[in-house]
């Protein structure tokens, strides 16, 4: 099913340390700038509030070795000014 997808399974072995360490930090980091910062009145205002905290702050900070160790907007603009140049 991964395969078909196009998706690939976890590369780390069952019980590695770091098998989980990247998504264990983001979920550490949402509920600390997130979920525990105020109570929430409805599922609606949760919800924004990760969107807008992972687009506005997340997104805009994190380096990722993936990508060069630049975040993810400053390699999609990198890609969307190169394929505009190519094009």
């Amino acid at each position: 099913a991964l395969h078909r997808n196009g998706l690939r399974g976890s590369m780390g072995r069952v019980a590695t340390c770091a098998d989980n360490a990247a998504i264990e930090s983001f979920w550490a980091l949402l509920q600390k700038n997130v979920l525990n910062r105020r109570p929430w009145a409805t599922r609606e205002q949760l919800r924004t509030a990760i969107v807008t905290w992972i687009e506005r702050t997340y997104h805009r900070r994190r380096r990722q070795a993936r990508l060069g160790r630049l975040t993810p907007i400053e390699y999609e603009t990198i890609m969307t000014t190169q394929t505009a140049t190519a094009a």
